[in-house]
């Protein structure tokens, strides 16, 4: 299944992972604010990721205080290497990058944008444990209204509830129509946002691409370290 900018959202894939097929994201807010306001309290600082590419290092503010679901699933699975070795396996000009699917693993994977994080996996949020279901998905967190601005993080999914999982995407411009709180159908909360090394992802933004849009010459994730 594509999680789109979605399995981006799983960016869906995707296999247009959806990103959104233009925008075809849909989901609902998380009814637990109250348990999401506490383990946001929780967190005293917001950790910062370091993404050591083949193309150059950048950095990004992780929102703990803001998403401290969405961001601790990403925090986990970094520090787990789950990232490790993959591959951008998305990339639209003057739109953004997609990434974060264990199956580009092998950068030419015709399954790049299907996969996620293994299924009734769990992992710590402040003190909490939260569970993936049995596709990998974490719940939906809509529930900070930062919007889809140039260097933002932003999760993909299928374009169904609760669908995301490990992939994500970098806007590259203002990409207000994936919104989650937005007018359109799309719905894609952002959890970061580039600190440092935004020439880079403009860099990896620009490279060219085949007709699935995956670069046509590979993009690695060597690694991504949280400090």
């Amino acid at each position: 299944m594509l999680a789109s900018i979605a399995r981006a959202v799983r960016p869906v894939t995707f296999h247009r992972s959806t990103l959104v097929d233009r925008a075809r994201l849909a989901a609902r807010p998380v009814t637990h604010r109250a348990s999401v306001r506490r383990m946001a309290a929780a967190a005293s600082s917001n950790p910062v990721a370091v993404f050591d590419t083949s193309e150059g290092t950048f950095e990004a503010e992780l929102f703990m205080d803001r998403m401290p679901i969405t961001a601790s699933n990403f925090v986990d699975l970094a520090n787990t290497g789950f990232y490790d070795g993959l591959h951008f396996h998305r990339v639209i000009d003057n739109f953004m990058l997609q990434f974060g699917c264990p199956n580009s693993k092998d950068a030419k994977s015709p399954r790049s944008g299907t996969g996620g994080p293994k299924g009734g996996t769990s992992y710590d949020c402040n003190g909490e444990s939260i569970q993936r279901d049995g596709g990998g998905n974490i719940p939906d967190e809509l529930i900070d209204q930062t919007s889809n601005e140039p260097g933002t993080l932003s999760m993909a999914n299928t374009g169904q509830p609760n669908s995301g999982g490990s992939q994500f995407f970098i806007n590259t411009v203002h990409n207000d129509f994936l919104d989650w709180f937005g007018p359109g159908p799309s719905k894609h909360p952002v959890f970061g946002k580039i600190t440092s090394g935004m020439d880079i992802v403009n860099k990896i933004g620009v490279c060219k691409t085949d007709g699935n849009d995956c670069p046509v010459t590979p993009v690695k994730m060597n690694k991504i370290t949280i400090k």
